[in-house]
């Protein structure tokens, strides 16, 4: 088996490679640039979500300000962005003029967004500015998504099957009248601003429809035959994309805990309980925050709550020394060395498996990081029994 300790030396080297092939493997997947356009709870968040399967959670703190109306969403995160989202908060405000927006955005964008609630009759706050962005590029198309289908049939579950067919204003004869008079009324109110609609309702899975993202499916094809083909292929393969740049992540990750770890070990073989070893802690902290920086990721005080409370502080150690001394035949210093070393090594990956999950979308729970702790503690002991050959005492 090779030795998973000869890639040490790369701690200490720079990123140089990391970044040559990372810029790579991005280089060959053109970025697509939603903007999108419409009110607060008109569920811009939603589609977001839906495209992406991002947490709401990691959306809302994801956004970072472009200008004093308008921010940006990058999925997976910034550093490796694969898709775009501009959200414009400004409409609905009595000072928004979209000019400034379309001097800093029109270039870039290669989609516009209109979201519209089905039954929101107050529309004009938006088919303004839409008319100012139409008119400033006729090129680019629109897409008019029609959002909370089920205000117009409360209590019940959306029709099935799904009767919406790909035309540019979808208006079958089978759902309720009240939600064909809103359709309609909405298809008129956007006359000529859009290229394609689509009737979307897309729910938490909690709020009881059978359903959740319903046109989901519908909504993403129409994406895709509106944007410029150049684009369409990398929304197409951004579950692969996503993959192979976390694939890179991870082995940029691997010698940076094993060098913490050993240290860990070298600092803990002495006769005194490691635990009480304050560099051992600090080489500990050291390598949360390396990691952190490395994956582009904050950590502010509730990310440290958040995981800490499962893998981190020195309850967690204890019991975490009492499951690694299931899998340690040696005593005495060889005990609190790869203890160190395993408590090290298992809350290293789980750190960097937290960052990989929020640069995907999603926040693990208190119990998927226990889990993962767990079986990273039992694998940090299997590593340090093939590495060490020190006799049974």
């Amino acid at each position: 088996m090779r030795n998973p300790f000869a890639s040490l030396n790369r701690f200490w080297g720079g990123d140089g490679e990391f970044l040559r092939r990372r810029m790579e493997l991005l280089a060959q997947a053109p970025i697509p640039y939603l903007w999108l356009l419409g009110k607060t709870g008109s569920g811009k968040t939603s589609i977001i979500r839906c495209l992406t399967g991002a947490d709401s959670a990691v959306i809302g703190k994801g956004f970072r300000p472009q200008t004093r109306e308008a921010q940006l969403f990058s999925f997976p995160d910034d550093e490796t962005p694969i898709v775009q989202f501009l959200d414009t908060r400004g409409i609905g405000e009595a000072h928004y003029d979209p000019a400034a927006d379309i001097a800093d955005f029109d270039a870039r964008a290669h989609l516009v967004i209109a979201t519209v609630r089905a039954t929101d009759q107050a529309t004009d706050e938006i088919v303004r500015p839409l008319r100012q962005i139409r008119r400033a590029n006729r090129q680019r198309p629109v897409l008019l998504a029609v959002t909370c289908l089920h205000d117009s049939y409360p209590g019940r579950q959306h029709p099935e099957p799904d009767p919406y067919d790909d035309s540019p204003r979808p208006l079958p004869e089978s759902v309720p009248e009240d939600l064909r008079r809103a359709l309609q009324a909405q298809y008129e109110r956007f006359d000529r601003l859009f290229d394609r609609a689509v009737p979307i309702d897309l729910t938490p899975a909690g709020e009881g429809f059978a359903v959740p993202e319903f046109g989901g499916q519908r909504l993403k094809q129409a994406i895709l035959d509106l944007l410029p083909a150049a684009y369409r292929q990398t929304l197409l393969q951004m579950e692969q994309l996503s993959a192979a740049l976390g694939k890179m992540h991870q082995e940029r990750a691997t010698p940076i805990i094993l060098a913490h770890s050993v240290l860990a070990a070298t600092a803990a073989a002495v006769p005194v309980p490691w635990v009480d070893i304050p560099v051992v802690m600090a080489i500990q902290s050291h390598l949360t925050y390396r990691l952190a920086r490395i994956n582009q990721q904050p950590l502010d005080a509730a990310t440290l709550g958040h995981v800490g409370g499962a893998v981190g502080g020195r309850v967690a150690a204890r019991m975490g020394i009492r499951e690694a001394l299931k899998f340690i035949p040696w005593v005495g210093a060889a005990v609190n060395a790869a203890a160190a070393f395993a408590l090290t090594y298992a809350s290293g990956w789980v750190w960097n498996w937290y960052f990989l999950e929020i640069r995907q979308g999603h926040v693990p729970s208190p119990d998927e990081l226990r889990t993962m702790y767990r079986q990273q503690l039992q694998k940090a002991m299997q590593v340090w029994q093939k590495t060490h050959h020190e006799a049974p005492a």
